[in-house]
């Protein structure tokens, strides 16, 4: 683990060597916001699939429907038609959770750069390096009692959370209203589809508990997690944009 992290960190070093003569003091700040959209464009092809089959499960609400009234009295074998279904259109429930799991390690790297004061063996330089005057290694608390929250590095905090809070908003107001006019999208009669439905509306409040997150880990760390944020609702936007919902007709 030692290794990987030496490595990451020259990774970021490499990230930023280039943004210098721009970004100066800030240079390493800019480099994580540049990585973590390299982590979201080398996840995209996920979160496209994943957009597909959001799309694809709505799509098949009417045909549940006829399933659920023509096996109203056997719900064994609507449970089995249910699942027959799914697996023939290739439509998982669980499909938008993958591209979230693929970028834990490289948020798990980052904490963990931003938390060693020593990097095999060595100093750790990254934390000399700052943004606007908040330094990346440090927390909100250390933030607070440094300036205090209008200080230099609380209003840095400051405008993270401002981020945060306004993505959030604009999550939990499009998941209301696309609630509202798709219906459920997965049948309650499904295995697990309880806890599958409690999942999806309880991931559009993720955002708010992101504050505490960000509260918490390193700035460096912060930045990450505020950018991945920010892109995860622009890309969900445009790609439910993208693609024209068809019509599925039910079974006759």
């Amino acid at each position: 683990m030692s290794t990987t992290i030496s490595a990451f960190a020259r990774l970021v070093n490499a990230l930023a060597g280039p943004l210098g003569p721009l970004f100066h003091g800030s240079a390493v700040a800019v480099a994580i916001v540049l990585f973590t959209v390299l982590v979201r464009l080398a996840v995209h092809p996920l979160s496209r699939a994943s957009a597909r089959a959001q799309r694809a499960r709505a799509e098949l609400a009417p045909r549940m429907a006829e399933l659920r009234r023509t096996h109203a009295k056997n719900p064994e074998k609507l449970q089995r038609a249910m699942a027959k279904l799914y697996e023939e259109e290739q439509v998982s429930p669980l499909a938008g959770c993958l591209p979230m799991l693929l970028q834990l390690p490289a948020f798990y790297l980052m904490y963990r750069v931003f938390y060693s004061s020593e990097i095999g063996g060595r100093p750790n330089e990254l934390l000399s390096h700052s943004l606007l005057g908040a330094p990346l290694g440090d927390r909100w608390s250390d933030a607070l009692a440094h300036g205090g929250p209008f200080g230099p590095a609380g209003l840095v905090y400051a405008a993270l959370f401002v981020i945060i809070a306004a993505v959030a908003t604009f999550n939990a107001v499009r998941a209301r209203r696309q609630q509202a006019g798709a219906g459920p999208l997965v049948d309650a009669s499904v295995p697990g589809a309880g806890a599958v439905t409690g999942a999806m509306r309880f991931m559009p409040l993720l955002s708010f508990f992101t504050l505490v997150t960000v509260a918490v880990v390193p700035l460096a760390a912060a930045l990450y997690v505020v950018t991945s944020t920010v892109w995860t609702a622009a890309e969900r936007y445009l790609l439910q944009r993208e693609a024209p919902r068809r019509a599925v007709a039910a079974p006759a």
